[in-house]
């Protein structure tokens, strides 16, 4: 298998269509269709269907990506194990974070890892937490900071951080004047509350919904965002609610005075922050020593 080709059908798959891919890839979408038709015929089947949005795979499709990842995996592998042999401190992390993730652990972390390594590179890829492990599962990160239970085989999952999720709002929502703040709810206490929500993809918003499925609630959204900075301030602003997960409250200290915070009750599958990567990855020293820090630093919201 050819490893270039290999890499560039994957991209095809992650992007959804192949005006996509060749846009990621900086190639002309006739060339990448060639390359496409090329492995096609060297395989003796389609990978693609094409004609679903986004591009799917057929069966021929999903064994030839399985075998993709395989590769690449190995060739991966093979290069850092040679890096070592050659005692060399430099490289690049390929690392998955959601934005607000980022925003708590990355400067805390980064000096500490940057003081030993200072020639290995932080390539981040910043999406929520759904898109992350996607992207951790096909090979697109190294390691990943998810915010999420373990149940997927292929992965290896360290716990950083439990995450407690609560109902954010203002002291003047009607919820606000029924409960005092602190106590410890159902979501069906907030059902006529008007939310303020994380956009899909998001580990919090995975939560809410099944919150809302499993108490049959239909509650009016307000606002959806990618931003829970965004979410938070504005749901207090406007005596929205908003589920989100406490240190993300603890982080704005100066927000307290203005809003009223219950731990939510009845969540199942409870999820939690953790640094993960594939099984079948070679972990350099720097990839070791990377989720070290992580795990020993002191941030000042982690509890």
């Amino acid at each position: 298998m050819n490893t270039k080709h290999a890499q560039y059908m994957l991209t095809v798959l992650q992007e959804g269509s192949i005006t996509a891919a060749a846009r990621k890839l900086y190639i002309s979408q006739p060339s990448l269709s060639q390359m496409i038709r090329l492995v096609e015929k060297q395989l003796g089947a389609p990978i693609f269907n094409r004609n679903t949005d986004p591009i799917s795979l057929t069966y021929a499709g999903q064994k030839y990506m399985d075998a993709a990842r395989q590769v690449l995996a190995i060739n991966r592998n093979l290069a850092r194990e040679i890096e070592e042999l050659n005692q060399e401190e430099q490289g690049t992390i390929r690392l998955g974070i959601p934005v607000q993730r980022a925003m708590q652990l990355l400067p805390y972390v980064l000096p500490k890892f940057k003081t030993r390594y200072p020639y290995v590179d932080i390539d981040l890829q910043e999406h929520g937490s759904a898109v992350t492990e996607t992207l951790l599962l096909e090979g697109g990160v190294d390691l990943a900071c998810l915010t999420t239970y373990p149940r997927n085989r292929e992965l290896t999952y360290i716990l950083i951080e439990k995450e407690e999720l609560v109902l954010l709002t203002s002291r003047d929502s009607r919820i606000a004047k029924r409960i005092p703040s602190g106590t410890p709810i159902d979501i069906l206490e907030a059902r006529d509350e008007t939310f303020i929500c994380s956009k899909p993809g998001h580990s919090v918003r995975a939560t809410q919904d099944a919150l809302f499925a499993s108490r049959n609630m239909h509650p009016r959204i307000l606002m959806e965002t990618i931003s829970i900075e965004v979410g938070k301030r504005s749901a207090i602003a406007c005596d929205a609610v908003m589920i989100c997960p406490i240190n993300y409250v603890e982080m704005s200290p100066e927000l307290y005075p203005r809003c009223s915070i219950y731990p939510i009750t009845g969540i199942e599958n409870p999820r939690s922050l953790y640094i993960c990567h594939r099984k079948d990855l070679y972990l350099t020293r720097y990839m070791k020593e990377f989720i070290d820090i992580l795990q020993a630093v002191e941030m000042p919201y982690l509890h």
